[in-house]
């Protein structure tokens, strides 16, 4: 039999706003919010990080050495980076991209949303455009993670744009980013987008929103900014949850 006192306490309040209990998916504590406030509090630090590629920097700066001394300047205007990708969130990441959790799409972009910046990013865009999967991945999974958290951010932020999922086609079948150096990611890379014929008239001229999981180096995010930026797009910022600490 259900508590009185628990029905009576939901019944007062509005549908949407019902505090459901949870536990939290880093120290198991019960009842609270999916990451509760002190694991947040622990594992979400400010970080200075680069203005192009999210890399976090020892102190602070505009552009990391990479970024400075590469003699291909990013695509992208701005990116930014909720977390560090490393415990608790790699384990996070690792359950919504392989382990068929696509309801952590939530959790995570609460995280996105409470980036320094990050809100401003989403509402000044015209388009969120999640990074799209291969074609053989996406069948397998079952969802584009990506495009699950575009979904999450415009559900908890009334003030999004409108998604646009299909603006990007991922061409070719080239090897996975994670098995390669930073050089063959770029060449990897170079040619691994294109805007999808038509979203051309959509995209021109626009201010785009690049949604990824995670960012390695820069270079999926990079690439898929240049094939926007070919096709007119004005503005393309990238968001993300984690960046790897390494190149």
């Amino acid at each position: 039999m259900r508590c009185f006192y628990i029905d009576a306490m939901l019944k007062a309040l509005p549908q949407a706003t019902r505090p459901w209990p949870a536990v939290c998916q880093v120290c198991g504590r019960w009842p609270t919010q999916p990451v509760c406030k002190a694991c947040v509090g622990r594992f979400a630090l400010a970080r200075w990080r680069c203005r192009t590629c999210a890399m976090p920097l020892v102190v602070e700066g505009d552009l990391c050495g990479d970024c400075l001394t590469s003699p291909m300047p990013s695509s992208l205007d701005r990116c930014l980076a909720a977390v560090d990708y490393a415990y608790p969130w790699d384990d996070l990441v690792a359950r919504f991209k392989f382990h068929d959790e696509p309801g952590l799409a939530g959790v995570l972009a609460e995280r996105m949303l409470a980036t320094p910046g990050a809100q401003d990013l989403i509402v000044r865009s015209d388009w969120l455009v999640p990074v799209p999967l291969k074609s053989q991945r996406l069948m397998n999974r079952g969802y584009n993670q990506a495009r699950e958290l575009v979904k999450a951010l415009r559900a908890r932020l009334t003030r999004a744009p409108a998604g646009l999922p299909d603006a990007l086609v991922r061409l070719g079948d080239a090897p996975d980013q994670h098995s390669l150096a930073r050089e063959q990611r770029l060449r990897n890379l170079s040619h691994a987008f294109a805007a999808a014929p038509h979203r051309v008239e959509a995209l021109r001229g626009k201010r785009v929103l690049l949604v990824d999981d995670v960012s390695t180096t820069g270079t999926t995010l990079h690439s898929a900014a240049l094939a926007l930026r070919q096709a007119g797009v004005a503005q393309v910022q990238g968001l993300v949850i984690a960046r790897t600490l390494n190149q």
